[in-house]
């Protein structure tokens, strides 16, 4: 799952971000307004929104992540715990919240709570395309009832490949879902991912799934 998070704080952003990327791809801005044009293009799970932001604040930063029609989970930090700031983040659409300063594993585990709430409300927790299953909550992938072992990485490619089948994802698409905005990696690291995909999904079985769009990128067909 891919994070957003939003804090004007650089080393308390880093801090934040260090502890979390062995479990998410994390971007980082620091700015209601960067954070706006983020949601435009790139598709988050959970966005941690500080609240306060310079400029616009955090709460208005989160009316207008709804006005936009952003529906995933919006997890608030915050260094103020009063009643009515709290009543005022939930009716601006925020999910939950975290009061500073916090532990991360506080913190990992209010991710996985709105995660897992988005989760059962939104996206199923297993994704089947014919005889490949996904178990999203525990990540699994098996195919013909064999287990496959895949990287992380390769796990997330497969994933929005097989949410997104009938659709072409150009390379771009990929990184952007797949790598933070800020990884060096280059658009060829999608085609070693891709090729140690198909190694362990579709050459040990007799049809393969995922097909090359040639000039574009990749695509699973539609059922």
């Amino acid at each position: 799952m891919k994070l957003l998070l939003v804090e004007d704080n650089q080393r308390l952003a880093e801090r934040i971000s260090y502890h979390l990327r062995k479990a998410y791809v994390v971007d980082i801005v620091d700015s209601g307004e960067d954070a706006l044009e983020k949601i435009k293009d790139i598709e988050y799970g959970v966005i941690l929104l500080d609240l306060g932001l310079p400029g616009m604040s955090g709460l208005e930063v989160c009316k207008n992540m709804r006005r936009l029609k952003f529906n995933n989970p919006i997890l608030v930090l915050t260094g103020n715990a009063e009643i009515t700031d709290r009543v005022n983040l939930l009716n601006a659409g925020a999910d939950d919240y975290v009061t500073k300063p916090f532990n991360t594993d506080e913190l990992r585990a209010r991710i996985a709570a709105v995660g897992r709430r988005q989760t059962r409300n939104q996206i199923r927790s297993i994704i089947e395309y014919r005889d490949l299953t996904m178990d999203i909550d525990h990540h699994k992938v098996s195919r013909s009832g064999v287990e496959i072992s895949l990287r992380r990485k390769e796990f997330d490619i497969l994933e929005y490949l097989v949410i997104n089948k009938g659709r072409i994802m150009t390379r771009s698409m990929i990184m952007d879902h797949v790598w933070s905005s800020h990884s060096n990696s280059w658009t060829s690291t999608v085609d070693v991912h891709i090729k140690h995909l198909r190694d362990k999904v579709d050459r040990p079985f007799e049809d393969a799934y995922i097909k090359t769009a040639y000039g574009l990128g990749y695509k699973i067909d539609e059922s």
